[in-house]
């Protein structure tokens, strides 16, 4: 295009700093973490050799988490901190900037990326799109320095808050709170300003890494960045505050598209669906039928799975046999078939799933082939919040992921499939709607 010495070029190193979720040992399989359930010392032993292959679905320990944060405290989760936030950006763009390789000491945000960005392109930001009025861009953007490196800060001022680790930048100065809870604790809950609840000061001009607490020596500047805190969290709409308590308000959780809808049909077109765009399986009874057409040598292929290698469920057809397969974490697989290949022509594929009720409990799965049973099976226990979080999916027809269960990578289905219907069969309960609901904040912080 000959236009390279015109291209911006922006890379980031991270979205947050390295995550301490996967706990003091690890884990093998990242939803079953996920899920709540813990892999001990000797399970993980035994899957030492599977690390860092196709083998496992890992998250490394605290110690590398550490590690990797160095030489910044704490990591993700704790935005009042560096270890937390703190990423490496590089910017390339050889028209304005002339000095490949440069660094840069400016303090700015993500959020600056956009104004750098619009500026750049010589467009102003749009105040409408589709009829919505959009919300002012906070921003600064970072043009200013690409041209002089030693240029002063445009960006003076910004704030940081997660579950209730709290921090605010202002001229050089930090104020940092840790709330309390270690990330690699689940759950817990603790009182903002209590008495585990400490502010620090650190001057970043001189101090990098935050090593150096001026609090003690500086309390006026302190209680001047504390009140800056609280009107920037006010202009902001960050209150009320609210930490990683299991009681989770329903206005803080994410609606749900499909909420009150009991029974859908899926077609081939539907490959590569997000979790929560298709009807919600887990802590309920449900029925899946499908509705094929088998040509006369014969099909194969996955007519329905949801998930990946570990976690989650799938419909195929064996060497013609009609199969379920449930892949709990990669823990436990349970397979209920039948005896015989689907002859051709039309036929009904039925999965009946009558759960025991509550948090991840069992239940019976009924296999049917036109209104006959060909086979059951018995889970003790189910996934109770989330397949995945990782990239595997919904599909009609194939397995677009990795697989879910003893099969190829793919393995379309060479039956004629006219739809895949869904339907719930009973309301969870309340008590396991808040156990759901306090398991997805934590499976949404564990997704690194």
């Amino acid at each position: 295009m000959g236009e390279w010495e015109n291209t911006l070029f922006v890379y980031i190193t991270g979205d947050n700093g390295a995550s301490a979720e996967g706990r003091i040992h690890g884990t093998w399989s990242l939803p079953a973490l996920q899920n709540g359930a813990e892999e001990d010392p000797e399970f993980l032993l035994e899957h030492i050799d599977d690390f860092g292959t196709v083998r496992s679905e890992c998250h490394y320990n605290v110690g590398w988490a550490w590690a990797l944060d160095a030489p910044f405290q704490w990591m993700k989760q704790v935005a009042s901190h560096f270890g937390g936030t703190r990423n490496g950006l590089a910017i390339s763009w050889p028209r304005r900037i002339t000095d490949a390789g440069g660094l840069r000491t400016q303090f700015h945000h993500v959020i600056d990326l956009a104004p750098t960005i619009l500026e750049a392109a010589g467009i102003e930001a749009p105040t409408w799109v589709n009829g919505i009025r959009q919300m002012p861009i906070e921003g600064t953007s970072m043009g200013y320095s690409f041209g002089d490196p030693d240029a002063a800060s445009e960006r003076r001022t910004q704030y940081f808050e997660m579950m209730g680790n709290r921090g605010i930048y202002h001229d050089g100065f930090m104020a940092s709170c840790f709330h309390g809870r270690v990330p690699w604790v689940r759950f817990g809950s603790a009182p903002f300003d209590g008495p585990q609840e400490n502010w620090e000061l650190y001057d970043i001009r001189e101090d990098f890494s935050q090593n150096n607490d001026l609090a003690a020596d500086r309390p006026e500047l302190l209680a001047e960045m504390r009140e800056l805190f609280e009107s920037e969290c006010l202009r902001n709409g960050v209150y009320p505050l609210r930490d990683a308590a299991m009681d989770l308000p329903p206005e803080a959780r994410a609606p749900i598209a499909l909420a009150g809808l009991t029974r859908m049909t899926y077609t081939t077109a539907h490959v590569r669906m997000p979790e929560r765009s298709v009807l919600n399986l887990k802590n309920r009874s449900y029925l899946i039928w499908a509705d094929l057409e088998v040509p006369a040598d014969g099909a194969e292929g996955v007519i329905v799975c949801q998930g990946g290698s570990f976690n989650g469920w799938s419909i195929y057809l064996d060497g013609g046999v009609p199969t379920w397969h449930y892949n709990l974490y990669g823990h436990e697989r349970t397979t209920v078939a039948g005896d015989l290949a689907l002859p051709p022509g039309r036929h009904e594929v039925r999965l009946l799933f009558d759960h025991d009720g509550g948090f991840g409990a069992g239940g019976t799965a009924t296999l049917a082939v036109d209104g006959a049973v060909v086979g059951s099976g018995r889970l003790e226990r189910s996934v109770p919040v989330v397949f995945s979080m990782g990239g595997e999916t919904f599909d009609v027809g194939t397995d677009t992921g990795s697989p879910v269960g003893p099969y190829p990578h793919g393995f379309a289905c060479t039956a004629t499939i006219h739809g895949v219907t869904i339907e719930l069969l009973d309301e969870v309960s309340d008590a396991t709607r808040e156990a759901v609901a306090a398991g997805m904040l934590h499976a949404e912080a564990v997704t690194q």
